[in-house]
């Protein structure tokens, strides 16, 4: 039945069922947006029917061309589909709130360590399967999206830029210029009946003012939490293709550029953000405490948390809320279809940069390298899951430690 059918004690009731179920996925959805739809169709799909298998699949095309989390953007979009944007905020809060709790406190938990000066050795291999993840995250987008010569051109150009100039100003160059070389082809794509599009700009005026806002404010005040909010709200306006991209991003930006966190803290938090479920995107959290650590105090971390985690979730958000109404008639133009191939494969590029960088510092340590390809041949050719690799990883150090 329609849901403007129903009556408000009904609809109140459907709604915590949502909730109720988006919780339980919270609690249970490990792995990364491919594993995370199989869940979402059992439960949303099959069980409660809350939209047809068409429609959720359709609905995660849309969240994987838009910049940030697409599990978590598919995720809300279904709750605003349901009930508007009041059950959609709710929904993207109880999705995300169990991941970004977990990586705050192992977060505080890495700085509790080091402040009482205790050695971090045991995670010595975990730190190394954390670029095997990356390189696997990289090596299996790279089979689907480059398809053709050109599409190799882009990702090797996409990838020397990225590595040459590991700034964070250059993402977006190179994920423009990626899209804006495919668009050109677009005549090789099928031509579509076209609808006039009606767009309401309200929620893409909200995304493009925040991030002015943020921008300026940081600027002027100089705050690190305002400017944590700023950096992570410009790098979930910017990541196309999910976890495996949004990693290298944040690697050049944060460890590389600005230098808020080594690179031990950095694998050791990309590798635990594997064990836990719900979105990926969570590590914003981890880092966004870590860097607040020189400011003192448990509060200020809990500051930067809440700040990196508003940050890396709020664009997604908007610019699903804006799309969304418009989607059908604006992927019916060729131009925009086409230049998501180069955009998809310029992704790819900043990832192989990001595991090449990573990579480079363990490459004289035969136990690191032995992590690194151990762990990208046990995620191509078992079915081991992630989180146990991961937990492996942490018992190996532990024992040899």
């Amino acid at each position: 039945m329609s849901e403007s059918l129903l009556h408000p004690p009904v609809k109140r009731i459907r709604h915590l069922i949502f909730l109720k179920d988006v919780l339980i996925l919270a609690l249970t959805c490990f792995g990364g947006p491919q594993v995370h739809l199989v869940m979402f169709l059992e439960r949303f799909v099959h069980k409660h029917r809350y939209l047809t298998e068409e429609e959720l699949l359709e609905l995660q095309a849309l969240c994987q061309v838009l910049p940030g989390p697409t599990s978590t953007q598919t995720i809300t979009a279904l709750g605003f589909k349901i009930g508007g944007p009041n059950l959609a905020y709710l929904t993207l809060l109880i999705w995300s709130l169990p991941a970004v709790t977990v990586m705050t406190f192992a977060a505080l938990g890495i700085y509790y360590l080091q402040k009482h000066q205790i050695s971090l050795a045991f995670m010595r291999f975990v730190e190394p399967m954390a670029v095997g993840f990356l390189a696997y995250g990289g090596y299996t987008i790279g089979a689907k999206v480059v398809q053709k010569n050109s599409h190799w051109l882009i990702l090797i150009t996409a990838a020397v830029v990225a590595y040459l100039f590991p700034s964070p100003y250059m993402t977006p160059i190179v994920i423009v210029m990626g899209g804006l070389v495919t668009s050109l082809e677009f005549r090789k794509h099928q031509k579509m009946d076209k609808n006039p599009i009606h767009i309401e700009w309200a929620n893409f005026f909200l995304w493009l003012g925040v991030l002015i806002f943020a921008a300026a404010l940081g600027a002027i005040t100089h705050s690190l939490p305002v400017r944590l909010f700023e950096n992570f709200y410009r790098n979930g306006s910017l990541v196309f293709g999910g976890g495996q991209v949004l990693n290298p991003m944040l690697y050049t930006e944060f460890v590389e550029f600005k230098k808020y966190l080594t690179r031990q803290e950095f694998l050791s938090g990309m590798a635990l953000a594997q064990v836990i479920p719900g979105p990926v995107f969570s590590i914003a959290s981890y880092i966004g405490a870590l860097s607040m650590r020189t400011e003192g105090g448990i509060i200020n971390q809990l500051w930067g948390s809440m700040a990196a985690t508003t940050g890396i979730f709020l664009p997604g958000t908007f610019l699903i809320f804006f799309v969304y109404r418009f989607w059908n008639s604006l992927k019916k133009y060729r131009g925009i279809r086409a230049s998501l191939e180069g955009i998809n494969t310029a992704s790819v590029g900043l990832t192989v940069a990001a595991v090449i960088r990573m990579f480079i510092p363990t490459a004289t340590n035969s136990t690191a390298v032995f992590a690194v390809i151990g762990t990208f041949i046990l995620l191509k050719y078992t079915k081991v899951p992630p989180y146990a690799i991961v937990l492996g990883g942490i018992l190996l150090g532990v024992l040899f430690h």
